[in-house]
């Protein structure tokens, strides 16, 4: 049986220069598309984590992440508590950014993800489930200054 997973996680908004974001589609539920995120493991410090994450995703080497030194704690989807220890009802996320210099095609960790797209921001940000991630694609666009 695997250990619980641990209440602290990444989210990484994979990019390109003109805000082409990458989405990547749950196989656990169809129709949810999100960007790359995932739990920590051990005591790996949350860059390695969204490394890690990165490339067991989508194949991609992520060499230039970047730290927005922020967190975002929200409450656990009720279909995914069975994951966490008992009692446990919120995650602490952390927000990475990977620019790309252009759209790639992806490698996606079989059963994990059903698909990948590459979509302009303002369609990304309306179709990703979370709002965390929504939030993210946004800020993303404010700080390069197309929004």
């Amino acid at each position: 049986m695997k250990p619980p997973k641990q209440p602290v996680s990444v989210l990484v908004v994979i990019h390109t220069p003109d805000l082409q974001i990458l989405l990547i589609e749950r196989a656990d539920r169809p129709g949810y598309w999100q960007s790359v995120t995932g739990s920590r493991e051990g005591d790996e410090a949350l860059i390695d984590t969204a490394r890690r994450e990165v490339a067991e995703e989508t194949g991609i080497v992520a060499a230039n992440l970047c730290d927005w030194q922020q967190q975002n704690v929200y409450e656990i989807y009720p279909q995914w508590r069975h994951r966490y220890a008992p009692g446990v009802t919120h995650n602490t996320e952390h927000v990475f950014s990977l620019a790309l210099p252009a759209p790639q095609p992806v490698r996606l960790a079989e059963g994990e993800h059903l698909a990948w797209q590459w979509l302009p921001w303002q369609q990304a940000a309306a179709l990703v489930f979370s709002p965390s991630n929504a939030e993210a694609i946004f800020d993303l666009a404010k700080r390069t200054g197309l929004a």
